[in-house]
């Protein structure tokens, strides 16, 4: 299937491992597919979803879907939660600065776990290691597959990826859309025309 994808699509999918990666999850699902597309910011996806941009998409993400890897460093410390422990003598900025002196500058933000043990010889990948995909988003290409089929193309590229992802239309990222009040019919219509545009 994979001979099929455009240099393109084999961004979105290399992208969409990278931004899992990022957000520290441990699986690539719907939603890390789409952000990938909208990291392309001159690609006919991330053109078709305007308004919506990544930085709005990657937002959602960590509010839906928390990072696997807490950050315990209080830069987003709730205002009021910073106020209720002032008032009982306890100052946020203090007590970082305190464990800072004491262990070093950012020391309370957690390491990036070290990458697993893979082979028999135990070798260690510098990538930091496969990220698998989830049994959502490995649908997700297999629906791209049968669009392409569907239009008659042999090729798969980004607007299929993302014909695919409207067609499971129960993922992450099919919320996120959905949130952001985008029109699957008419995405998946000017999806449509585009690849016309580009087999022509």
């Amino acid at each position: 299937m994979f001979e099929r994808f455009t240099a393109a699509a084999r961004q979105v999918v290399v992208g969409a491992q990278a931004q899992a990666r990022d957000l520290g999850h441990d699986r690539i699902g719907t939603e890390h597919v789409l952000l990938s597309m909208l990291a392309e910011e001159d690609g006919a996806v991330a053109r078709l979803l305007r308004p919506l941009d990544l930085a709005t998409a990657r937002a959602d993400v960590r509010r839906i879907y928390p990072s696997d890897r807490p950050d315990l460093s209080f830069t987003e410390a709730d205002d009021e939660d910073a106020a209720a422990l002032k008032a009982i003598g306890i100052d946020l900025d203090k007590v970082r600065a305190a464990i800072e002196e004491s262990f070093g500058a950012g020391s309370l933000r957690l390491p990036k776990p070290a990458p697993r043990k893979r082979g028999i010889f135990g070798k260690f990948y510098a990538s930091g290691g496969h990220i698998p995909f989830s049994p959502r988003a490995k649908k997700l290409l297999e629906l791209s597959l049968r669009e392409a089929i569907r239009l008659h193309q042999n090729f798969i590229a980004p607007e299929h990826i993302m014909l695919g992802l409207l067609r499971e239309g129960e993922g992450l990222a099919a919320r996120i859309l959905a949130d952001h009040d985008v029109d699957f019919r008419k995405l998946r219509a000017d999806l449509e025309n585009a690849l016309k545009n580009e087999a022509a």
